[in-house]
């Protein structure tokens, strides 16, 4: 479990500068550049209750993306049950971002990754529109 101090902290560079009885002291020195390329603590919300997670610059793959209407809202969700079945470890998310309901797949640190999983998804031949994004992604605190 990790200290009180450790979770009031914003970055792990934050986290690692944090003193504790008992042991040594870290100071990191680095550029304001390599500060913002380091991911921020994620605040939990409902659905990653009790969950420890970072966000982070990365990349996801598209699979779906319509209009604002309720059918592409069903659309949406039906594609997210559908990778869910498909692909049952991978993170699925379906949301409104205007004027599009979205459905991407995945928490990928690397375009590598991405495309990888790209070409798994488009290999199973079950999802029309596939395509890497860059965006906000979870990255687990184990």
């Amino acid at each position: 479990m990790a200290a009180a101090g450790a979770l009031d902290a914003q970055t792990i560079v934050d986290d690692l500068q944090t003193r504790r009885i008992g042991q040594g002291e870290v100071t990191v020195h680095q550029s304001a550049e390599i500060a913002a390329l380091i991911g921020r603590r994620y605040q939990a919300s409902a659905e990653t209750e009790g969950q420890n997670q970072l966000k982070a610059k990365g990349y996801r793959v598209q699979v779906y993306a319509g209009n604002n209407s309720r059918a592409a809202r069903n659309e949406a969700t039906a594609v997210a049950d559908k990778v869910k079945k498909e692909f049952p470890a991978v993170s699925v998310y379906t949301y409104f971002l205007p004027p599009r309901w979205l459905c991407r797949v995945g928490d990928y640190k690397t375009m590598e990754e991405a495309y990888a999983a790209m070409r798994q998804l488009k290999g199973s031949g079950k999802f029309k529109e596939v395509a890497i994004v860059r965006e906000n992604i979870n990255i687990p605190m184990e």
